[in-house]
């Protein structure tokens, strides 16, 4: 089984990116769709999110209330690392879990891992293959600000949050530019798809 990571900075197009190697038959381990499973109602991680953060971060369903959650660790790296080190586990158990069902079931597939912070939280180290989707800044900040229509500051803060693009571009040993039109981004896919694997 052919193993990769996949990762990006906000609004480089790592979705579009994800999606484009699904259709060509990769199995795709996507992080994101983990992470808000293991944090439902009842689950281990949602129990200990209760627990430090109150019971405040709930919708009256009993879901956690991401956005009310988010504006919490969005300006404090203390609770946000608290946040990750509470969820990453239990998404890093599942990820394994499905590598090892998709290992049994089909040893000659491609297999994607999802990782908005594959490089943050040193999941990279373990892959051959690190893909990253990447756009210089100046487009990230345009496709920001255009995509959840928000000022140049709120776009540049979150943008600043995370690791610098150029850092990520430095480590992975695979890249996508996905600045320029979606047929261009196809072909580097397809190229890689093909060639590599």
């Amino acid at each position: 089984m052919i193993i990769a990571g996949l990762t990006g900075g906000i609004a480089t197009g790592k979705s579009t990116v994800s999606s484009i190697f699904k259709e060509l038959g990769a199995f795709i381990i996507d992080a994101d769709k983990i992470s808000h499973e293991v944090v439902k109602y009842g689950k281990p991680a949602w129990e200990d999110i209760v627990k430090h953060f109150g019971k405040n971060v709930l919708l009256l369903n009993g879901e956690i209330n991401r956005t009310y959650l988010g504006n919490i660790i969005f300006n404090n790296h203390k609770e946000k690392q608290i946040l990750n080190n509470i969820v990453h586990p239990h998404v890093f158990q599942e990820m394994l879990k499905q590598l090892e069902k998709l290992k049994n079931s089909k040893p000659e597939s491609i297999a994607i891992l999802d990782v908005p912070l594959l490089i943050e939280c040193g999941m990279h180290k373990g892959i051959p293959d690190v893909i990253l989707v990447y756009v210089n800044e100046e487009v990230q900040l345009e496709r920001l600000m255009k995509r959840d229509d928000i000022s140049k500051e709120e776009a540049l803060s979150r943008i600043k949050s995370q690791m610098p693009i150029e850092e990520k571009k430095m480590i992975a040993n695979i890249i996508i530019d996905n600045s320029s039109h979606i047929e261009n981004t196809k072909k580097q896919i397809f190229d890689i798809y093909n060639s590599k694997w």
